[in-house]
């Protein structure tokens, strides 16, 4: 099993997204306890919506903001260029990425590298970020709700309690 709260300790910097509503109080909580273990001056990037968002925030002052207005887009678009840029920041510090959807994964979405795949009309902001962390090979962690399950096939690991674990995929190392 997956201990959260170690893997956000060793974390080289984090980032958080999840549903412009809280869910539930269990996910509230989850957010909570998932800030609480970010190792002390560690970056914490997040965006700039309500509910996850928004208590994130307000639970690390210092945050990293990433907001719809700093990415030169306007419209529909700008909220998936500021949900890529934030996801970015994090696949090039090395962190893990953290997320608190809702509800289930769109039908249709998955993993990729690729922003515009991941941001391609599915509908949801934060399982189209997590699947982005996932497609820059970035570790996560997923708190989900209950009566939600994890979509299959993305490589999650339940950690118990709500919580779903996706390792950095193993990198082939070159002889040369």
């Amino acid at each position: 099993m997956v201990s959260v709260s170690r893997v956000l300790a060793a974390a080289s910097c984090v980032g958080f997204s999840g549903s412009r509503s809280v869910p539930c109080a269990a996910s509230a909580s989850a957010v909570r306890r998932a800030v609480a273990a970010v190792g002390a001056g560690v970056p914490v990037s997040v965006g700039c919506a309500g509910g996850v968002d928004a208590l994130v925030r307000s639970l690390c002052p210092d945050a990293r903001v990433f907001s719809v207005a700093s990415v030169g887009f306007s419209g529909r678009g700008a909220f998936a260029a500021r949900s890529a840029a934030c996801v970015r920041s994090v696949a090039v510090a090395g962190g893990v990425w953290c997320s608190f959807p809702g509800g289930a994964c769109p039908a249709g979405l998955f993993p990729s590298a690729s922003a515009a795949r991941c941001f391609s009309g599915f509908g949801s902001g934060s399982w189209a970020s997590l699947a982005l962390a996932i497609g820059l090979g970035v570790p996560c962690l997923l708190f989900l709700p209950p009566g939600v399950s994890a979509p299959a096939g993305w490589g999650f690991v339940a950690g118990g309690g709500g919580w779903f674990f996706c390792p950095a995929p193993a990198t082939q190392l070159s002889l040369f």
